[in-house]
């Protein structure tokens, strides 16, 4: 989908400014996103005539690497506990007694999600919160669909194996001497 003129662009502007600045919000420090923003759709404007006909993804790879080449890494994983924070304080309105357990589960979430490395994190993310296709998740990470689906995979069981305690062992599964 090759772009020629200033309109062009505005229409791919309009049409896809606000996912782009979820994606960024999520990700980066907030006083970092607008300019993380600004300098994907300056690239988008820059390579114009490569934008794929869906260019949603492709924007996300672009402002993925704007992220990382400015090294905020960690910038954006505290931004991204902080949102899993602040969806545990807004989803506390059962009785006390059940809340109270949902807190729990939301805080062993937490420390999960802290202690997964930036590429699991970012793979579930773009699976969870992004909602993207193997295909375009793929494409975001500048890797394959088959290599995409395998990291979320991986992911998805390291996160399992932190959230879930670990079960005793059967008396009827443990090695005999």
């Amino acid at each position: 989908m090759p772009i020629h003129t200033e309109a062009e662009l505005t229409d791919v502007y309009r049409a896809h400014y606000e996912d782009v600045l979820r994606f960024v919000r999520r990700r980066a420090h907030s006083m970092n996103v607008d300019d993380i923003v600004g300098e994907t759709f300056l690239a988008a404007w820059r390579r114009r005539r490569e934008l794929p006909a869906h260019p949603r993804p492709w924007l996300f790879g672009v402002a993925r690497n704007v992220m990382l080449n400015a090294d905020r890494s960690a910038r954006r994983q505290s931004a991204l506990v902080v949102h899993i924070r602040q969806a545990t304080e807004a989803g506390c309105h059962e009785t006390a007694i059940d809340a109270t357990a949902q807190v729990d589960r939301r805080i062993d979430l937490v420390a999960a999600w802290q202690s997964l490395t930036p590429a699991d994190q970012e793979v579930l993310a773009l699976h969870v919160w992004e909602e993207l296709k193997a295909r375009d998740a793929a494409m975001v990470l500048g890797c394959t669909r088959a290599a995409y689906a395998m990291r979320l995979t991986r992911a998805k069981r390291r996160l399992a194996s932190r959230v879930r305690p670990a079960a005793p062992a059967s008396p009827d599964l443990s090695p005999t001497h």
